[in-house]
């Protein structure tokens, strides 16, 4: 049986995925953060040491999310990259469907979600949903990897967990599209369900598919006569209807509660195009050209410094 120590220092990487932090705790995020709360307790120490330091050194080559699943090449010290993978029960329709319908009902969480963001409440409406967003234990995560180390999580999959972490800090929509929902479906399905779906006109301002036509009277021949049409818009339920008389109009302008003081602020990041645009391709510089991207976009929305 080979031992652990037999196959020495891993092989070098040249253009490997790296970790943008590169000392101290990875993942920036609440949710990120969660993912790696969730794997830390594991108590695995030198595993999630030797994790940490393939994970900032590039040896992950490849790291995809899928529904259900998330496959990693990571390169140790053999020629051929480990394959290491990561599954987590995937919610189905049913489940989802649940879901939308609560996120729809607020307004905040649809706003907050169209901008790219997860909310904290997000976690909550999961569990309430009898779905929750995180796995809590290790047992919810099923872990192999192709390398000859028995412990589970070895540390490919440890690198793995963390560039994860790092990849939900960058779109977190990936935590979303691991539990089954990617970030398109989600968000139409959200837009449906808050009344922007079919029955709406088109942008050229003919009906859409499924909305009700209106149609005209024929014009009148006799001479002299305007052509009678029948209402349009919000005609046809007014029609027929008399004017209101108000016996009073003290208080109409009034709001029913009180308002706040100030106007309600949906806070943002200055990084928010973006987490909204996803990672680059490696191609025009990869997760490392969004790192400086976002460190420039964080520096342009400092206040400027006070004239003296």
């Amino acid at each position: 049986m080979s031992s652990f120590a037999d196959f020495g220092r891993p092989r070098r990487v040249d253009g490997g995925l790296r970790a943008r932090s590169t000392r101290g705790a990875i993942g920036q995020s609440w949710w990120s953060r969660r993912f790696v709360d969730v794997l830390e307790s594991f108590a695995l120490g030198t595993r999630l040491t030797r994790g940490r330091s393939y994970a900032r050194a590039g040896q992950v080559l490849a790291l995809t999310v899928a529904p259900g699943v998330v496959t990693a090449q990571v390169q140790g010290s053999r020629p051929r990259p480990y394959q290491a993978r990561i599954g987590l029960r995937r919610y189905g329709d049913t489940v989802w469907r649940r879901i939308e319908h609560t996120l729809a009902g607020q307004a905040l969480y649809s706003a907050r979600l169209l901008a790219g963001d997860l909310p904290p409440e997000l976690e909550q409406v999961f569990v309430a949903a009898g779905a929750p967003l995180f796995p809590a234990g290790v047992d919810e995560l099923a872990m192999s990897c192709s390398c000859p180390d028995a412990a589970v999580p070895c540390k490919h999959l440890a690198a793995t967990c963390y560039l994860l972490a790092e990849e939900f800090d960058t779109d977190p929509f990936q935590i979303l599209h691991w539990r089954g929902r990617d970030r398109a479906t989600l968000l139409r399905q959200l837009r449906l369900a808050r009344g922007g779906g079919d029955g709406a006109p088109s942008v050229d301002g003919a009906p859409s598919a499924g909305a009700p036509s209106v149609e005209t009277a024929p014009p009148s021949t006799d001479s002299g006569e305007l052509p009678v049409r029948s209402p349009v818009g919000a005609g046809p339920a007014l029609a027929g209807l008399s004017e209101p008389v108000a016996t009073s109009d003290a208080g109409f302008w009034r709001a029913p509660v009180p308002l706040p003081d100030r106007e309600p602020v949906l806070p943002a990041r200055a990084d928010l195009l973006l987490r909204q645009l996803g990672a680059p391709s490696p191609a025009i510089g990869g997760p490392g050209l969004a790192t400086v991207l976002g460190r420039a976009y964080r520096r342009f929305a400092e206040p400027a410094p006070a004239d003296d």
